[in-house]
């Protein structure tokens, strides 16, 4: 079983749950989700005018014989400076599915790279109550790890987020908002531990427990 050292504290590294943690390398499967992930945060407000919307272009440019040149109807023509664009973008939507069990898969399979290659570390996010960038840039320092580095904090953790936001090479994401682009893209991985189960729990596809009747 995997573990994953405790920065900040002094407790013991963390045991990292197999299924989520020890899943085999799929690079086929993860390469189609992060390309998903990435095409949704395109925008595809790119946008051309074609001839029919560009203005001008009433009139014939010259007459129909006589000139020596090509007949031409109007200026709006791509063929003319300022004419239309014949094959140009449009808006549009780049996103395509990525079945649930797919991304699934594909987040056990990015976060079991880090657990494979020791670059996962558990965050005493309780040691950053009071927001200290110094007191972060120390602890990444004995860490050791290489930047990039994706520090995935709860809501409630508000001032280790604080902490580590404007630390260069650092971006501090919620669990909610991690993808498997985020992962697969970071060096390291630094997460508090209730980031890392609400990670635990998408990767193996876990619902809540039921509230116990009478609670």
């Amino acid at each position: 079983m995997a573990e994953a050292p405790v920065l900040g504290g002094v407790s013991k590294p963390l045991a990292l749950d197999d299924a989520a943690f020890g899943a085999r390398f799929n690079g086929p499967l993860l390469h189609e989700s992060v390309r998903a992930e990435l095409a949704a945060r395109r925008r595809g407000t790119a946008a051309t005018k074609t001839r029919g919307l560009v203005s001008g272009g009433n009139s014939k440019p010259w007459r129909q014989k006589g000139t020596g040149r090509a007949r031409a109807g109007s200026t709006r023509s791509p063929i003319f400076s300022g004419g239309g664009v014949v094959f140009g973008p449009h808006p549009r939507s780049y996103t395509f599915k990525v079945n649930r069990k797919e991304r699934r898969a594909a987040l056990r399979s990015a976060l079991s790279l880090h657990a494979g290659r020791g670059t996962i570390a558990v965050l005493d996010a309780k040691a950053f109550e009071e927001p200290s960038t110094k007191a972060a840039a120390a602890l990444l320092a004995d860490w050791g790890k290489p930047r990039g580095t994706l520090v995935v904090v709860t809501g409630e953790e508000r001032g280790a987020g604080l902490s580590f936001r404007n630390i260069d090479r650092v971006a501090v994401l919620a669990p909610s908002s991690v993808g498997v682009a985020d992962i697969v893209g970071a060096a390291s991985l630094l997460c508090s531990a209730a980031a890392l189960a609400e990670l635990t729990a998408r990767a193996v596809g876990a619902k809540p427990e039921p509230e116990e009747a009478g609670a």
